[in-house]
């Protein structure tokens, strides 16, 4: 007898910590069948449109929400019988309401929390928006100072650099409706250096096959556009179109966007600078008891998340992560490459 169409599983956070990476690994999986969009967002609403979010492109991003039960479930039904069936959206570990609406209308569903260090994850998450054009804050320190002010104003959730990070909090509260045994909770850090190992736990928590994932794609990074002459003048410009592209299909958006861009700087394939030393340790207080809080309620240890050593971008530690297989692999090979020799085949991955 054919299943209802319904999500078996959704990753449900958090934004910038994976979640699009883990998405597109599960996408791979011949047992997996993921929705198209991957963040379709329906369990942040109750049966009725998204509030009125009041930030930059905020208006034209809720046009692409599906809030209603006779456009969500449908995505699910494509899927094969033998597959398992999920989404991912990232702010559902955040939403309180999502909570309560999950459990209740999906009391077999399991839940997957991809979570990364709260600095690092916040910083991402302002490159993210500062680089499309939509943060006016050219100061990432100054713009996570101004988180409440945002919220009074009315802007979305993805501007709450802080709330989304503490994940302790929204663990917790998640546990008042979720049996912890259906909940997984995996570190952005394992995506990175143990890739093929963390979709193979996944796929365990899942029921379905494991080693038929060994690669993780690269996550949704941007490239860093530097503070300057350009973003300060034509930072406007975006933001000012960003307004009206709530009054254009999402696909026009989508399509002039990525060409406003080439306004805001010629450095599109920079790297953001780390956060220095000073910044993160200013910023770990804000979630120091948290922390600890998320240690407690899953028995793993995040500790290395209160060093105010920054560990940088997906790009940048897939990169170390690349050179320490191709090292240990052929110590030979690595050592003529650091002294200047040209390779001699090394492949970039095993």
């Amino acid at each position: 007898m054919p299943r209802a169409p319904r999500p078996d599983f959704l990753v449900i956070g958090a934004p910038k910590a994976g979640t699009t990476a883990l998405h597109a690994a599960l996408a791979q999986h011949p047992d997996v069948f993921v929705s198209d969009p991957k963040e379709p967002k329906y369990w942040l609403c109750d049966g009725a449109p998204p509030p009125a979010w009041r930030g930059p492109g905020d208006k034209h991003s809720q046009q692409e929400w599906i809030w209603r039960a006779d456009r969500y479930f449908p995505l699910f039904a494509p899927a094969a019988q033998h597959q398992a069936r999920g989404e991912s959206t990232p702010f559902y570990l955040w939403s309180r309401g999502a909570h309560r609406r999950i459990a209740e209308d999906l009391p077999d569903v399991r839940l997957v929390a991809v979570v990364r260090d709260p600095v690092d994850r916040a910083y991402s998450n302002w490159m993210h928006l500062w680089s499309d054009g939509l943060e006016p804050e050219a100061d990432f320190v100054s713009a996570f100072g101004r988180e409440d002010e945002r919220v009074r104003a009315g802007w979305a959730p993805f501007w709450r650099y802080r709330e989304l990070g503490r994940y302790g909090e929204q663990l917790a509260h998640l546990h008042r409706y979720v049996d912890p045994e259906r909940i997984l909770v995996i570190r952005y850090r394992d995506l990175v250096d143990a890739p093929g190992a963390t979709v193979d736990r996944v796929s365990r928590f899942l029921g379905i096959r494991e080693g038929q994932v060994d690669s993780i794609p690269r996550d949704n990074s941007r490239s860093f556009v530097p503070p300057g002459w350009r973003p300060r003048l034509f930072g406007p410009v975006v933001r000012g179109g960003a307004r009206l592209g709530q009054f254009a299909p999402p696909q026009v958006w989508r399509a002039v966007h990525p060409l406003s861009l080439g306004l805001l700087g010629d450095h599109r394939d920079a790297h953001r600078p780390r956060l220095d030393a000073i910044s993160r340790q200013r910023l770990i207080e804000s979630y120091a008891d948290d922390v600890r809080l998320l240690g407690e309620l899953t028995g793993q240890d995040f500790g290395d998340w209160l060093n105010p050593e920054s560990r940088g971008s997906f790009a940048q530690r897939s990169a170390t992560v690349t050179r320490l297989v191709d090292r240990d692999a052929d110590p030979v090979r690595h050592a003529e490459n650091v002294n200047g020799a040209a390779p001699r085949g090394v492949s970039a991955r095993r």
